[in-house]
C-alpha cells in the first residue's frame, strides 16, 4: 500500500472533492482509476488488499468514499467490508464495490451503496463521486 496521498487541487471557484480510497490488488486497474480521478480534481489513496486499506484508515483522516475490488489476496473484498463494517466511524465510509465477477446475493448483503462491472462505466463512477464526495 502506498503511504502517501496524491494530491489534486479542484478547479478554481469549485469545492475541493473529498479523498477515494481504491482498495484493488491489480495495478492496471489503480493506475487507470487514479489518474482519473486525481485529473478530475479528486485526491487518491491506494491499498492493494483489505488489510492494508485497514492499516491505511487506521492512519489517515477517512476517506469520502471507498472503490472496493472483490477479488484480492490477504484480505478480500467481503473480509474487508466485515471488519470495515464493526467499526462505528468507518462504517460510516460509503463503500462502492467493483467486481469483474458475477454479481451475487453475498454482494448485496455487504451493504454497497453502489455495484460497478469491471471495465468500469467512467460516467457512472464520476456521477457516484460528485454525489458522495
Amino acid at each position: 500500500m502506498s503511504d502517501e496521498q496524491q494530491d489534486a487541487g479542484g478547479a478554481p471557484g469549485r469545492p475541493r472533492p473529498g479523498t477515494v480510497l481504491i482498495i484493488d490488488d491489480d495495478p492496471g486497474v489503480v493506475d487507470a482509476l487514479a489518474t482519473l480521478l486525481s485529473d478530475e480534481g479528486y485526491r487518491v489513496a491506494t491499498a492493494p488488499h483489505g488489510h492494508a486499506a485497514l492499516a491505511y484508515l487506521a492512519q489517515h483522516e477517512a476517506p469520502s468514499i471507498i472503490l472496493l475490488d472483490m477479488m484480492m489476496p490477504v484480505m478480500d473484498g467481503y473480509a474487508f467490508r466485515m471488519e470495515q463494517r464493526r467499526h462505528p466511524v468507518l462504517s460510516m465510509i460509503p463503500v462502492v464495490v467493483m467486481t469483474a465477477g458475477a454479481k451475487s446475493a453475498r454482494i448485496g448483503e455487504m451493504g454497497p451503496i453502489a455495484l460497478l462491472s469491471k471495465p468500469i462505466d467512467v460516467d457512472a463512477l464520476l456521477a457516484l463521486l460528485e454525489e458522495h464526495c
